[in-house]
């Protein structure tokens, strides 16, 4: 007789009074001794989570932390088998286990999380995915996040622990635009702007920290991203709501590599966001349309 597919716990080591109450204290006041802080994005309802870069295990500690600081229950997949365990499955369960039955496929994995979606709608939820798959040096992200995310129609929830700015949390919640690769490569530039613990052998390769901009530049790399194309002047004038758009900042943005300059229509100029400005964005805005 085949044993019946375990399902995802609801209550666990997030709901009990330790959590709630001592380690919200415990970690409340590490991060105050020591200059950490969760970040201010915390998004409501369920969404894949990647935490990235990851090259260190005390990424998961300042993880936790912050979860716990923001009320956030999180997820994880692990084997069926560890979770049937005596003793140690419970354990593993009650820790927030995703049992993952490999006969099953990925589908049996999506289909565990749907019905716990729907079984707690709203609740804050995070399943937590890591796209380098370990702490060593990579080259190559593995993209089971994206499907898992794409096949249980929920968002993606951008994880940092950022040891430059003592940052842990989530700054961005990403919908996928259907271009795999676009969506990825976006991603993964904001993710060159996060300094892990061990930046020599972080993927993406740490390229510095987030530019800044003005309210006005802001806007129209904002717009440029919802156009989701290119735009000419007029058009991001159009979309910024603003009476003029200043060539002289178009073309300063250019030079800094967040966008860049092609032929519109009739020859006229027009403009679309590089990866990198997409990157810096997705920093800049919690969310985007």
């Amino acid at each position: 007789m085949s044993k019946k597919p375990l399902e995802i716990r609801d209550k666990t080591i997030f709901d009990g009074l330790f959590v709630k109450y001592i380690l919200k204290v415990v970690f409340g006041t590490w991060f105050k001794l020591t200059g950490w802080k969760p970040t201010q994005s915390a998004p409501e309802g369920a969404g894949i989570t990647i935490a990235a870069p990851h090259t260190s295990n005390w990424d998961v500690v300042y993880a936790l932390a912050a979860a716990i600081l923001l009320d956030i229950k999180i997820y994880f997949s692990i084997k069926e088998s560890w979770c049937r365990m005596p003793v140690v499955g419970s354990i593993i369960m009650w820790l927030g286990a995703i049992p993952i039955d490999r006969a099953s496929g990925a589908q049996g994995q999506v289909n565990k999380i749907k019905r716990f979606v729907d079984k707690h709608k709203n609740s804050r939820v995070f399943f937590l995915f890591t796209p380098e798959g370990t702490r060593g040096k990579i080259t190559k992200w593995k993209s089971g996040f994206y499907h898992m995310a794409k096949n249980c129609h929920l968002p993606i929830f951008l994880a940092k622990v950022d040891y430059r700015t003592k940052e842990s949390g989530v700054f961005h919640t990403y919908r996928l635009t259907g271009d795999k690769e676009e969506d990825i490569l976006s991603i993964q530039e904001s993710y060159k702007n996060v300094r892990a613990k061990f930046p020599a052998i972080q993927f993406p390769k740490y390229a510095g920290p987030v530019l800044e901009f003005s309210d006005a530049e802001a806007l129209v790399l904002k717009a440029l991203y919802s156009a989701k194309g290119v735009a000419t002047k007029m058009e991001i004038a159009a979309r910024t709501k603003m009476k003029e758009i200043s060539s002289t900042m178009l073309e300063y943005l250019v030079e800094r590599g967040v966008m860049e300059q092609t032929s519109g229509s009739n020859d006229e100029p027009a403009y679309q966001l590089t990866f990198a400005g997409r990157g810096y964005l997705l920093h800049h805005y919690p969310a985007l349309a």
